[in-house]
């Protein structure tokens, strides 16, 4: 991000404007990170070897995370929280960002509040538009979610940028963005 200063200058524009910013991993794979059966039967359809956080153990997921910080500190970020690539950390991982004093962390089925030691259940509905299938599968799976999950109280929407540029993510996007907003309000990390 410091060779990307428009990047930089974007996610301020953000922050300006309400956006929290969250820890996302450093590599965003698993470049030398041997996996066990158990790692691969969790990561199994979830992520293309992206899961960095996925086999670390806390002195490994606490030096990534530090070196983290120091950047964003560099960028003048302030993050809230850190959510591992594809939700796939261990216990070790969300150890070390309590340790870091980051107040949140998300995994596959919740958010964590550190200084409560507390996981709030929250589904996530999620966009993949790395193929057109993922495309059409997680639009699919968008609506089911919308039909099923409606009545709970706290909703996950999780996206990459790159999601709004295929047509069928983006449709979908913006659809179910409207739907869940006819059922309440926006809820800040910070307001958990």
């Amino acid at each position: 991000m410091v060779k990307h200063p428009g990047f930089t200058a974007w996610i301020h524009t953000c922050i300006e404007a309400g956006a929290e910013v969250l820890l996302h991993g450093e590599r965003h794979d698993e470049l030398g990170l041997p996996r066990s059966a158990r790692h691969s039967m969790r990561a199994f359809g979830r992520t293309a070897n992206e899961g960095e956080f996925l086999t670390l153990d806390h002195e490994g997921a606490a030096t990534r995370i530090a070196r983290g910080l120091t950047l964003f500190q560099t960028l003048h970020f302030e993050p809230i929280g850190f959510v591992p690539p594809a939700w796939l950390a261990g216990e070790a991982t969300f150890g070390a960002v309590k340790s870091s004093g980051l107040r949140v962390s998300e995994d596959a089925f919740g958010v964590r509040v550190h200084s409560r030691d507390e996981r709030l259940p929250a589904a996530a509905v999620r966009w993949s538009s790395r193929t057109t299938t993922r495309a059409r599968v997680s639009s699919v799976l968008a609506t089911v979610r919308w039909h099923t999950q409606h009545k709970q109280s706290l909703i996950r929407l999780a996206l990459h940028p790159q999601d709004l540029a295929h047509p069928i993510t983006a449709r979908s996007v913006r659809r179910e963005v409207a739907n869940w907003l006819t059922l309440g309000c926006v809820v800040r990390y910070a307001d958990l």
